[in-house]
């Protein structure tokens, strides 16, 4: 069940079915729009959260891993959509706050209330241009 962004659920769908309405409604559009605009990302589970391409991470101190290009969470008072590309020494969502003046933009974190609340083609060109550039290599 999904209450507050982290799950147990094991899939996206388990994901969403755990949610009650009209909290439900809007991820699952929100997760329609992410298939629809890139479906090349393919789904994938992180801590509990839906996630949509995989890639892999190397740091100087030679920590590594892997990790989700996009997520969706479900806050108690809001909707997060996590983008972690970064374009030139800045994270790409912060590149998009002002064209979305009703959402709380964060470094990599895209908040807002209901899906009506943001401009869905803003949405989907975030999307385009994160998956155009992954900070590491897809998985």
């Amino acid at each position: 069940m999904a209450t507050q962004g982290k799950s147990t659920a094991a899939t996206h769908e388990e994901y969403l079915s755990g949610l009650a309405e009209p909290r439900r409604g809007e991820l699952r559009a929100l997760h329609e729009l992410v298939r629809a605009t890139v479906p090349e990302l393919a789904p994938t589970m992180e801590f509990g959260m839906p996630g949509y391409g995989r890639y892999h991470y190397r740091y100087a101190s030679g920590r590594e891993g892997d990790w989700a290009l996009v997520m969706l969470a479900s806050n108690k008072n809001y909707i997060s959509l996590y983008v972690t590309s970064v374009v030139g020494d800045r994270y790409l969502a912060e590149s998009y706050a002002e064209r979305l003046p009703k959402a709380s933009v964060g470094k990599s974190c895209v908040r807002f209330k209901r899906v009506s609340d943001v401009d869905t083609a803003v949405l989907a060109e975030l999307l385009r241009e994160a998956a155009a550039h992954p900070p590491g290599e897809l998985a």
